[in-house]
């Protein structure tokens, strides 16, 4: 699947079960917002658990359905903000780089 592609089945999920460090990451984004249950015993985006997007379920088939079915019938409402920004950081690069080229002429 393209990266488009996945974004797109990511932003119509429910919910996002992974393992990947960078989809736990890229749940967060204002576009997406959504929960994540990781599958794995630690993460380092512990940020997105400590704000709330992510928990931990560990790899165990029960303790995954059992976070799956605790978070289908009671979902916690998502925070506004992901913890590794509002989404804007390829505006803000090109509006330096463009300060940069057009500055110097």
């Amino acid at each position: 699947m393209g990266y488009l592609d996945f974004l797109m089945l990511m932003k119509k999920s429910e919910i996002i079960l992974t393992d990947s460090g960078g989809v736990q990451e890229e749940a967060t984004a204002p576009q997406i917002r959504k929960r994540v249950l990781v599958l794995r015993l630690t993460t380092e985006r512990p940020e997105a658990v400590e704000a709330g997007f992510s928990k931990i379920v560990g790899t165990e088939k029960q303790n995954i359905l059992e976070a799956l079915r605790m978070t289908l019938d009671d979902p916690d409402d998502l925070p506004m903000q992901s913890p590794y920004g509002r989404g804007d950081s390829a505006e803000k690069i090109a509006d330096i780089i463009e300060g940069e080229i057009y500055g110097q002429l």
